[in-house]
């Protein structure tokens, strides 16, 4: 009984917990230096880069469970 409702707890406590700003602008950093890693000529053209990134289709993923991170990113492939 008591792991149910400790469990219940630590899911609406990660529940709340929303995205902050600073770590979705390190992710998008993050993102960005792999694709001029990958794509060097997008080196010089940051709108191609801007681009490139938003081609991704990048989309957050709330965490469903108490030991996953607060919320996660899925790259969508076009079909």
């Amino acid at each position: 009984m008591k792991s149910r409702l400790f469990a219940l707890l630590r899911k609406a406590r990660v529940a709340d917990q929303a995205l902050h700003p600073v770590e979705r602008r390190m992710a998008k950093h993050y993102i960005k230096t792999r694709l001029l890693r990958v794509f060097p000529e997008l080196r010089n053209d940051p709108q191609a880069l801007e681009n490139a990134y938003r081609s991704l289709s990048l989309e957050a993923r709330e965490s469903s469970t108490p030991g996953e991170p607060p919320a996660s990113y899925e790259v969508v492939l076009p079909l």
